[in-house]
Order: C-alpha cells, then sequence, then structure tokens
C-alpha cells in the first residue's frame, strides 16, 4: 500500500500544539508516524503489539 493512500488518524489525546502522532491502518499492521514530521516516515507495529499499548496507556 503506498503511503500517500493510507488514512491517518490523529490521538484524540493530542493537544493545540500539534504534539501528537498519527496511526494508520496497514496490510501487515500499524503505522506510527510524528504529526510534526510526516514526511520523515512512519513505525510500523503489529496489530497484537498496538493492542499491548493501547491496554496499557489508554484510559
Amino acid at each position: 500500500m503506498k503511503r500517500d493512500r493510507l488514512i491517518w488518524r490523529t490521538s484524540s489525546r493530542s493537544g493545540q500544539t500539534g504534539n501528537c502522532v498519527e496511526v494508520a491502518a496497514l496490510p501487515t499492521g500499524v503505522g506510527v508516524r510524528d504529526t510534526k514530521a510526516r514526511g520523515t516516515g512512519h513505525l510500523t507495529v503489529t496489530r497484537e503489539d498496538w493492542r499491548g499499548f493501547l491496554a496499557t496507556f489508554a484510559p
């Protein structure tokens, strides 16, 4: 899947200063990128790891 066709969602916990991350569903997992540096790429994690992250850090 091309990066320009991904649907990125901004974190619901983002502040107005733009200090946040964006996530996108990938065929092989979940993409995570810095909103302020979108063009520098993204980190890909497995769906299992993403669920673990959310279970640990999301309210």
